[in-house]
């Protein structure tokens, strides 16, 4: 069973974690399908149906996007709004997503410390991705556990940004 990415950055060419995460995910095309949103539609402009239908075709699908002031970026949104309609991802007659696993993985920015309650952010990421999870169990997915790295704006060595890509690896193949 191949895993969908749907990877989501605003501007890849810049990015130290997705970029090199991108990378890694094509060294397993047997195993990983990758479908850049950005890349796809430039001027936010989503084929609701090609979306809905690639959907429909995995059972394992990783929303891969940097934390975006505490959020997805817009055009995931975007997606989001658009794709998973009443009537095909949820309602009577819609359950085109139920079963299916589906999880994220995040490159954030600041230090793993911030994000606790007695941090500056003053919230963990469970409950910054709480939306995330609610929409993927209204809809009758599997919520599974996110995967992240945490300092990828400046704290993060190269190393550490190589290491995170192994591991991004050993948690697609580990919740499929």
């Amino acid at each position: 069973m191949k895993s969908l990415i749907i990877l989501a950055h605003p501007c890849i060419k810049d990015s130290r974690v997705n970029k090199r995460w991108k990378q890694e995910l094509i060294q397993h095309p047997s195993e990983i399908v990758i479908h850049e949103l950005y890349k796809e539609y430039p001027n936010m402009d989503i084929d609701v149906k090609r979306e809905q239908k690639l959907l429909e075709t995995y059972d394992h699908i990783i929303l891969q996007f940097p934390l975006y002031w505490y959020s997805y970026p817009p055009l995931l949104k975007k997606w989001f709004d658009e794709v998973f309609t009443h009537g095909w991802a949820y309602g009577s007659k819609g359950n085109k997503l139920k079963g299916k696993k589906i999880g994220i993985a995040m490159s954030i920015g600041d230090k793993k410390e911030n994000y606790t309650c007695t941090g500056s952010v003053s919230f963990t990421i469970d409950e910054l991705i709480t939306p995330f999870k609610a929409s993927t169990i209204h809809v009758g997915a599997i919520a599974l556990p996110y995967f992240a790295v945490f300092g990828s704006s400046f704290q993060a060595s190269d190393a550490e940004i190589n290491q995170s890509a192994d591991h991004y690896i050993d948690y697609i193949v580990k919740h499929k």
